[in-house]
C-alpha cells in the first residue's frame, strides 16, 4: 500500500547516467530484478529520459531514471544529451555507469563535474567486470581514483551480466539516500489532535473524474495523521458548514481559485490559508513566493510574464494557468502584458527576458527540482511566486493567509 500511495514527488529520484552501451539499462534491470529498461547492443536505444516509479529494497519507494547516452551524435544527439543533463535537476542520487573495458572518458568526466557542482550524492559504477581481468580491474579503478579524485567509497566494480556486486550497489545507494526530515509537514504541525480542519475543494475539471488533485489528497492524509478531523466541502457549502459545526475549526484551507469567496465566508477569527501556500512552505519556499508576489506591482506595459506548471494536463476552456491567471493579472495591473507558458519538465534555461515568473504549487515536482527552478530565478534576479500566493495578493488577502506563519512577520 505504501508503494502504491507514495507520489512520485515524494520518492527519492535515482538518475542513471553514462555513455551509450555502458550498461545503464542493464544496471537498472539488475538493481530492480525486473526488465524495466530495454537492453540492446544497438547504440542509443534510450533516446529520452525514462522515469519508472518502483520499490528498491532496502531503500523503499523510488523513481529510477534511465537517460540517453552522453556520447550521442548529431543535432538530435545533442538534444538528447541536453535532456540527460536536465535530469540532474531532479536527481537525488546520481549513478554514473562507466564501461569498465574502456574506463573513464571525457564524457564521463564532464557529467561527473556537473554532478559535483550540484552537490548531488553519487556513485560511479565500473560495469562489465565479467569482461575485465582482476589485474586490469585494479588498474582501471586506481586510474579513475587518481585522475578524478574519487573516494574509494564512491566507486564500485559491477557486472550486470552475472550480478556481481549488485547487492553491494544497493547498499551503497541506501547509504547515500537523503535522510527524511521528520519535522517536514504540510499542515500537521499547525493543528492538534481532535481539531476540525475545513478543506474547501471545488470540483476541478482538470482532475480525473472521481479523484481529488494531489495536494488535496496529501493534505487530508496529513490531517488524519495528526489525529485531527478533515471536513471537505465545496465553496458554496462553506458558510452553512461553519454555522452547523459544533465547534470552531482551527483552520480553513481553500483552493486558490475560490479564495475571494472563501475569505468572505470565513469569519475573521478563523485562520485561513490555501493549498498553494501550504505547499510553498512544505517545499521550503514560502518566503520567496510571498516576496515574489509583490513584484506584480512593478509590472509595466510590454513586460513578459512566464507562467510555468510542473505537470502536464488536458487544457480546459477556462484553464487556470493559461486563461484565468493571465486575465486576473492583466485586470489587477491594468497593463498590456505578454505571457509565455511552460509545463512538465520544460523550464527555460534563459530567464532574462521575463519580468517575473508565476509557478504552480509544484506538487508533482520533487524538492530538488523545485529548488532548482527557484535558484534559476534567483540567479537571474527574476522574482518568482506561485499561483495561490499571487491570487491571494491580487485579492488583498495574502496577509491574512500567512498569519499562521509568524516567522514570516
Amino acid at each position: 500500500m505504501s508503494l502504491n500511495n507514495t507520489p512520485s514527488s515524494e520518492r527519492i529520484h535515482i538518475g542513471i547516467f553514462g555513455k551509450r552501451n555502458a550498461g545503464k539499462s542493464s544496471i537498472i534491470n539488475a538493481l530492480t530484478g525486473q526488465s524495466l529498461a530495454i537492453v540492446s547492443d544497438v547504440k542509443g536505444t534510450t533516446t529520452d529520459p525514462v522515469l519508472k516509479a518502483m520499490e528498491l529494497l532496502p531503500l523503499g519507494p523510488v523513481v529510477m531514471i534511465d537517460t540517453p547516452g552522453l556520447d550521442d551524435e548529431g543535432e538530435l544527439g545533442k538534444l538528447r544529451i541536453q535532456k540527460a543533463y536536465q535530469v540532474l535537476n531532479k536527481t537525488d542520487i546520481a549513478i554514473l555507469v562507466v564501461d569498465g573495458t574502456t574506463g573513464m572518458t571525457k564524457e564521463d568526466a564532464a557529467i561527473l563535474e556537473r554532478i559535483r557542482q550540484k552537490e548531488i550524492p553519487y556513485l560511479i559504477v565500473l560495469n562489465k567486470a565479467d569482461l575485465v581481468s582482476e589485474a586490469d580491474q585494479c588498474t582501471v579503478l586506481e586510474s579513475a581514483q587518481a585522475a578524478y579524485g574519487i573516494n574509494s567509497r564512491r566507486i564500485l566494480w559491477t557486472s550486470a551480466e552475472d550480478q556481481m556486486n549488485i547487492y553491494e550497489l544497493k547498499e551503497q545507494i541506501t547509504v547515500l539516500a537523503p535522510q527524511e526530515d521528520s519535522k517536514l509537514r504540510i499542515v500537521g504541525d499547525l493543528i492538534h489532535p481532535s481539531d476540525f480542519v475545513v478543506l474547501v475543494v471545488p470540483i476541478d475539471k482538470a482532475a480525473p473524474k472521481g479523484r481529488l488533485i494531489l495536494p488535496q489528497q496529501q493534505t487530508i492524509r496529513d490531517i488524519l495523521e495528526a489525529d485531527a478531523t478533515a471536513i471537505v466541502v465545496k465553496e458554496h457549502e462553506l458558510r452553512e458548514t461553519l454555522q452547523n459545526l459544533s465547534k470552531k475549526p482551527s483552520l480553513v484551507i481553500t483552493d486558490s481559485q475560490v479564495f475571494a469567496k472563501v475569505s468572505a465566508d470565513t469569519p475573521g477569527e478563523i485562520p485561513l490559508t490555501s493549498f498553494s501556500i501550504l505547499f510553498a512552505r512544505y517545499k521550503g519556499n514560502l518566503r520567496t513566493v510571498v516576496h515574489g508576489a509583490r513584484a506584480l506591482d512593478t509590472l509595466e506595459d510590454g513586460d513578459t510574464v512566464l507562467i510555468s506548471e510542473g505537470c502536464t494536463h488536458h487544457r480546459q476552456c477556462d484553464d487556470i494557468g493559461t486563461v484565468k491567471l493571465p486575465r486576473w493579472i492583466r485586470n489587477y495591473t491594468g497593463k498590456q502584458l505578454n505571457f509565455e507558458f511552460t509545463s512538465g519538465t520544460e523550464f527555460p534555461l534563459e530567464l532574462d527576458c521575463y519580468k517575473m515568473i508565476v509557478h504552480c504549487g509544484g506538487c508533482t515536482l520533487n524538492e530538488r527540482e523545485m529548488k532548482y527552478r527557484l535558484k534559476c530565478a534567483e540567479d537571474a534576479n527574476i522574482p518568482i511566486t506561485n499561483y495561490g500566493t499571487a491570487i491571494a495578493y491580487m485579492q488583498g488577502i495574502l496577509e491574512r493567509s500567512i498569519e499562521i506563519f509568524p516567522s514570516l512577520g
